[in-house]
């Protein structure tokens, strides 16, 4: 994995961990956080609210928001409890941020891996 590097601030630096056309998310190791740029904002999550996140997300049924025929807006409001931002997305950034977000945790599973196999290997 090739680790792109950003200032976000000029205290501290943030490893990418994944990225998509529509946005990115980046590790800060220093702060033990994340970053995740999307829609248009860069929000700080803890492990706990990422997680959060990402059940959120996957709990919309985007199946059943494509087959609605009614003209309600195709718009959800994703809000996580104990985390002081929300997102009001369309179906399409819904999809959007679940790719996002499914390969942020895929690259994070292989780091864990890697690491658990470098450090088997030396122990």
């Amino acid at each position: 994995m090739a680790a792109a590097k950003l200032a976000i601030s000029s205290t501290y630096t943030y490893t990418e961990v994944f990225s998509t056309p529509c946005g990115a998310v980046y590790q800060s190791d220093r702060e033990g956080c994340w970053y995740i740029d999307f829609a248009g904002k860069l929000v700080r999550f803890d492990y706990r609210s990422l997680l959060k996140l990402k059940k959120s997300i996957y709990r919309v049924d985007i199946e059943q928001l494509l087959l609605d025929t009614s003209k309600s807006p195709e718009i959800e409001l994703v809000f996580i409890c104990a985390c002081n931002h929300c997102y009001l997305l369309n179906l399409l950034q819904i999809i959007s941020l679940k790719q996002l977000l499914e390969g942020t945790f895929a690259m994070l599973e292989l780091n864990q891996i890697i690491h658990d196999r470098l450090y088997r290997t030396v122990v």
